[in-house]
């Protein structure tokens, strides 16, 4: 009987020790493709999902409820033989303490993704070369969704994953695969990773750690309190924003964001509302409708 209970307790916590880092749903739109055969889509959407949540990404132990939940949401707009145009958008959530909410933390849609994929092809990462758009693409946002997590648990604790981003961004540079190089436009992958990394930015982190951690987590047992520390967390973008106006991460925070702020000021203790929507009309006036939605 003990020999039993110590083979379960083994194969249990294993289990738990494996248990993987991600919790994603990835699907594949093909409505704007006039194929026949939708079967090729099918399989790409289902050897997507295998291919995220069953690799494992980090060296860190993730318990299964610590897993990242996470969507990817691929549109396929040309397809010929092997070759496909597409964009995907993402999103991204972590639980905030002491409640059943979550929280969003990255909302984005990347237009240019281009790649080849021939249908049941093994999708394989190979960190030393770059040698699949499709492959290097959705492991690059892996890592991102998976660095922006950490962050808002640890004071810079997704520095290990965004250079395992950077590293695919380095390599992808050779490349004819458009989205990576610095000379491709603004909002790519290069830029993203890029400011992630950068001292520029650093007040970005600050404030994704500050919200979360010190401000949402906190929210169940000090609503008062939390909201005094969220407010805070913008006047850090303020102090980036006169540094970096328009800069594209703090674009990419309030599509995540705008809707939670303006909830989590429209109830419970008040903070300086007045003061509140003038410091976010000015670092993020393209949701100055939504800051006018928050009550008094």
């Amino acid at each position: 009987m003990r020999n039993i209970f110590t083979i379960f307790f083994c194969l249990f916590f294993s289990l738990i020790i494996r248990a993987q880092e991600l919790n994603c749903v990835i699907t594949v739109n093909s409505d704007q493709v006039s194929q026949t055969n939708q079967q090729v889509f099918k399989t790409l959407e289902r050897s997507l999902n295998d291919f995220v949540n069953k690799s494992r990404w980090t060296n860190r132990t993730y318990l299964e409820n610590e897993r990242v939940n996470a969507r990817m949401f691929i549109t396929v707009t040309e397809f010929e033989s092997s070759r496909f145009k597409a964009n995907i958008q993402l999103q991204s959530s972590r639980p905030v303490f002491n409640t059943s909410y979550e929280s969003p933390i990255f909302n984005y849609k990347d237009d240019q993704f281009n790649f080849e994929y021939i249908e049941f092809q093994p999708l394989v990462y190979n960190e030393n070369v770059f040698d699949s758009n499709l492959v290097g693409v959705i492991t690059y946002y892996v890592y991102i969704i998976l660095g922006l997590d950490a962050d808002t648990f640890t004071l810079e604790g997704g520095n290990d994953l965004y250079k395992k981003a950077q590293q695919i961004v380095t390599q992808a540079q050779g490349s004819s695969f458009t989205g990576w190089s610095q000379s491709t436009g603004e909002r790519t992958r290069f830029e993203l990773v890029d400011n992630l990394l950068s001292n520029t930015f650093r007040e970005y982190r600050i404030a994704m750690y500050n919200y979360h951690r010190k401000g949402l987590d906190i929210l169940a047992d000090n609503n008062s309190t939390g909201k005094q520390v969220i407010s805070g967390s913008m006047r850090l973008f303020q102090t980036l924003i006169k540094r970096r106006p328009n800069a594209f991460l703090i674009q990419t925070f309030f599509d995540a964001k705008s809707e939670e702020i303006r909830n989590v000021f429209s109830d419970g203790p008040k903070v300086d509302i007045v003061k509140l929507k003038e410091t976010l009309n000015n670092i993020a006036p393209f949701y100055s409708s939504t800051w006018n939605e928050i009550n008094y």
